[in-house]
């Protein structure tokens, strides 16, 4: 019986170091395995897609990964967030490979220029760069300046030259006056077939999914890790797409417009800085909005404040304000390579959000009042003359259309003197030097508004 229990409980243990020996080796296995990370490069190419590949790279480093693979299916998009991606690539201590799967148009192809490896399944496309701007929704892209063109060709020639490929080939993508003999003629934009970017050694090797990529890399047992956006990388690129830009810039201009005209309401506002505070996020993310931007639009509705609130009419500070707001949302919309053409262009977008947040805030402000909601927010009580209630008292109306001098510089505001009397007024915001002849042209409540008069008395007349 004792033996027998002896024999059970060595049994027992011997299982227990096997399993043990098991789990042990299964591990290290796993452990050797190479780590293979492998993104999307699909759809529009914006300025989202940037930090999203950053960080797929910056984690690839971290995790010792052999290899970044991106699978490229896109016609390409803003060159901007292509050069972004691009810097990124040429930077990065992992290998890269683009696994071309359909096609690497326009700014794809460049994307796929900087990685270190291309592979490229039958069928598939690489080239047709140019640089356009797309004109008003509905009308065909334009071409762009021939200094754009330029920049745009010696950065697919530089990426081309660091990864070893032929410059000359890459800048055809770009250029349709680049003619390469028996490739292309003159005038025609290069776009390659998979053959035919195996023949120019622009592709390095054919393969038709990405079990063969990795064959051909010799990591077919890799671990494989599929990497795809966090919700906060789809919320930037949703934000930071054109029409959703403009749109919360029309947002923010628009609620800070009716809460400047309806003061103390709050949700306007509100509605205004958050749309404001989320452009900037978004923008900022993407490296396009910075503390500079932002401190331009600060100093623009700043300045704006100052021209309604403090000095009447439309002067110097509301054409100030008016210019930073303008800078500074514009800004916020151009990147790495921007051009004057695309900073007008964005300069024109942010003009036409504020024509269109003013236009409907001038709208609401007329039609809110009258809806059953608006009724409720809004006193509709008055306070009128027959009931003993006046906005300017009697001794202040009287000086209307009267003229008289200033007794000192109005800066806006000082002394004049007005039948005899001295009285505090208010110019219409310019300075009005102490003697000059001035015309009350209206009262508004306590403040009595002058304008210096056209024709001034000549020194010596009274």
């Amino acid at each position: 019986m004792i033996n027998q229990s002896w024999q059970t409980r060595y049994s027992r243990m011997l299982l227990m170091v096997a399993l043990a020996i098991f789990l042990w080796g299964t591990m290290l296995v796993q452990a050797q395995r190479p780590i293979v990370f492998v993104v999307p490069v699909e759809g529009m190419i914006d300025l989202g897609l940037a930090p999203f590949i950053q960080r797929v790279l910056d984690e690839a480093e971290q995790a010792g990964a052999r290899a970044v693979v991106l699978e490229v299916n896109t016609f390409g998009g803003r060159v901007d967030a292509a050069v972004l991606i691009r810097d990124a690539l040429l930077d990065s201590k992992v290998p890269t490979v683009a696994f071309i799967n359909k096609r690497a148009i326009s700014a794809g192809a460049l994307i796929s220029l900087a990685a270190e490896t291309i592979a490229m399944a039958d069928g598939s496309t690489i080239g047709a760069a140019t640089p356009v701007q797309i004109g008003a929704p509905g009308a065909p892209a334009q071409p762009v300046a021939e200094k754009t063109v330029s920049y745009m060709r010696k950065e697919f020639r530089a990426t081309a030259e660091m990864r070893k490929r032929p410059g000359l080939v890459a800048e055809a993508m770009v250029d349709a006056d680049v003619e390469i003999q028996d490739v292309i003629d003159k005038g025609k934009l290069l776009t390659l077939t998979t053959e035919e970017a195996l023949k120019l050694k622009v592709a390095d090797f054919r393969a038709n999914s990405l079990e063969l990529v990795l064959q051909s890399l010799n990591l077919e047992d890799a671990d494989v890790r599929h990497v795809s956006e966090t919700w906060a990388e789809t919320l930037v690129r949703f934000l930071t797409n054109p029409a959703v830009s403009s749109l919360l810039m029309s947002l923010g201009i628009l609620g800070i417009f009716v809460e400047i005209r309806m003061p103390g309401f709050g949700i306007p506002g509100t509605l205004g800085l958050i749309s404001l505070a989320l452009f900037f996020w978004g923008h900022g993310i993407v490296r396009l909005a910075g503390l500079e931007e932002v401190l331009l639009v600060g100093l623009g509705l700043i300045l704006i404040g100052i021209e309604v609130f403090i000095i009447p009419g439309f002067g110097l500070f509301g054409v100030l304000g008016l210019a930073a707001l303008l800078a500074g949302l514009g800004l916020s919309l151009v990147g790495t390579g921007a051009t004057w053409e695309v900073m007008l262009e964005a300069v024109g977008q942010v003009a036409i959000s504020l024509f269109v947040a003013i236009v409907i805030g001038l709208v609401l402000l007329r039609i809110f009042p009258r809806l059953p909601f608006g009724k409720r927010l809004v006193l509709d009580t008055e306070l009128g003359a027959k009931a003993g209630y006046e906005s300017t008292p009697d001794k202040d109306r009287q000086w209307l259309g009267k003229q008289g001098d200033a007794v000192s510089d109005l800066r806006p505001a000082g002394i004049a003197h007005i039948n005899g009397q001295r009285v505090d007024v208010v110019s219409e915001g310019e300075f009005i030097q102490a003697g000059k002849l001035i015309e009350v042209v209206h009262v508004d409540g306590n403040r009595v508004v002058v304008r210096p008069c056209t024709e001034q008395p000549e020194r010596g007349e009274t």
